[in-house]
């Protein structure tokens, strides 16, 4: 049996909600580029507790297969059925042999795309949990995770949630006893990057380079003294203002920062005792850009929120 989902079965149930929340990557090392198009990578990811989109799947008396609709923050989120969180829906009902059965699905975005927080792969963890939850698919954890894997390379990790090391393309997962709680300023400039393209620039670059490291905080220092992350090189060469969004932040801030996995978003990783919530809301009225303060989070995906 592989690591524990959340989620479980609900009797005759007809509505399922379902949180996602996002996946901050902390440190970031890209080794090379696999035989199968994939690059190799070792990343200390966390989930965060906010912001976090809402899965709501509701079972129809007809069947139909699924209807899907996007609410919120739609901008650079795809609204048809090659959604990602639709594809979770509807292979997550064929593998069980139920992919006539009709179901309406309502995403409700709050986690912007393109900042590198993994808003797409936590709604298809949180539809994966709430489809077989809504329908009583007889689908083990590890069916689970082995669809969450064809989606895509972070969705195993939206799936479990918590705190753990990603290698491989990111399907194997090693969990780290980081605790949750911790704080974190997450800001959001104003542009967006896609991944193929941050990847493609760290190709054209040549591969490995020394990367800005900054020196890690409170609880996670004792898992690795420094963050760094491979492909901030890469993702300032695609969009330059990346280096001077991340400066002003850091003035700001008063700390070092840190791009979040592939960007365009950057993350302050907090002391103990600083409230993220309150420093966000100074920090974000100066650079005029969203800042959330959050916290890490035990689980990727809650039902029932």
């Amino acid at each position: 049996m592989g690591p524990r989902v959340p989620g479980g079965r609900v009797n005759r149930l007809s509505r399922v909600r379902a949180s996602a929340y996002p996946k901050l990557t902390l440190s970031l090392r890209v080794l090379g580029l696999r035989k199968d198009g994939y690059h190799e990578i070792e990343a200390l990811t966390v989930s965060l507790g906010q912001p976090s989109d809402v899965v709501e799947l509701t079972a129809v008396p007809h069947p139909g297969g699924v209807s899907f609709e996007v609410q919120g923050e739609t901008e650079h989120v795809p609204t048809g059925m090659d959604n990602l969180a639709a594809r979770a829906a509807e292979d997550a009902m064929l593998r069980a042999g139920r992919s006539g059965h009709g179901v309406k699905m309502v995403l409700r975005k709050r986690i912007p795309a393109g900042a590198g927080l993994g808003g797409g792969s936590a709604d298809a963890a949180a539809t994966l949990v709430a489809v077989r939850t809504l329908l009583e698919l007889e689908l083990t954890d590890d069916d689970l995770l082995e669809i969450a894997a064809k989606l895509g390379s972070d969705v195993p990790f939206c799936l479990q949630g918590g705190a753990a090391w990603m290698r491989g393309r990111g399907e194997i997962l090693e969990p780290v006893p980081l605790r949750p709680g911790l704080g974190f300023l997450v800001a959001i400039p104003p542009f967006r990057l896609a991944t193929p393209l941050v990847y493609k620039a760290w190709d054209d670059l040549g591969g490995p380079e020394a990367a800005r490291s900054v020196e890690a905080q409170g609880p996670v220092a004792r898992l690795i003294g420094e963050l760094a992350n491979d492909l901030e090189p890469a993702a300032e060469a695609v969009e330059p203002g990346l280096a001077d969004f991340r400066r002003a932040l850091e003035r700001a801030a008063g700390r070092p920062a840190i791009l979040a996995g592939s960007g365009s978003a950057y993350v302050v990783p907090l002391e103990r005792g600083v409230d993220p919530a309150a420093l966000a809301e100074g920090i974000g009225r100066k650079l005029r850009v969203p800042v959330a303060g959050a916290r890490s989070t035990a689980v990727g995906v809650r039902i029932g929120s």
